[in-house]
């Protein structure tokens, strides 16, 4: 196992995810903590889940590690920063909720289907 190349790529993977709800909140000017209507809260979960999903497979793109394990750490760094934020924030917590439920999960999925493809197109 590539250290580097897997550091790297859970950095990029991490980022996408990062830097895509950094700017849905920026340029929606909504609080992540704020409350927020059904509508922008559906959106974030659908736009969240695909970054993740995203980021996942960036993840297995780069670190070409053959197994999920690269994806669990994505997943666990997700979830550990979302459970940080829900335990150390005030207001509305369904952005980590959706972070820890929805899109750790996601970035798995991301991984297992670039895995899946990936093995297809070599048999």
């Amino acid at each position: 196992m590539n250290l580097l190349k897997n550091s790297v790529a859970v950095i990029v993977g991490y980022a996408v995810f990062v830097i895509s709800a950094v700017l849905l909140f920026q340029l929606s000017g909504i609080d992540p903590h704020a409350d927020a209507s059904i509508g922008f809260i559906i959106l974030t979960i659908i736009y969240g889940s695909l970054f993740s999903f995203i980021g996942g497979l960036l993840t297995q793109l780069i670190s070409k590690s053959g197994t999920l394990f690269i994806n669990y750490v994505l997943a666990g760094i997700i979830a550990g920063f979302a459970t940080f934020s829900l335990i150390k924030t005030t207001g509305n917590h369904y952005s980590q909720y959706a972070a820890i439920f929805l899109f750790a999960p996601a970035s798995l999925l991301g991984g297992f289907i670039y895995l899946k493809k990936r093995r297809k197109i070599a048999e």
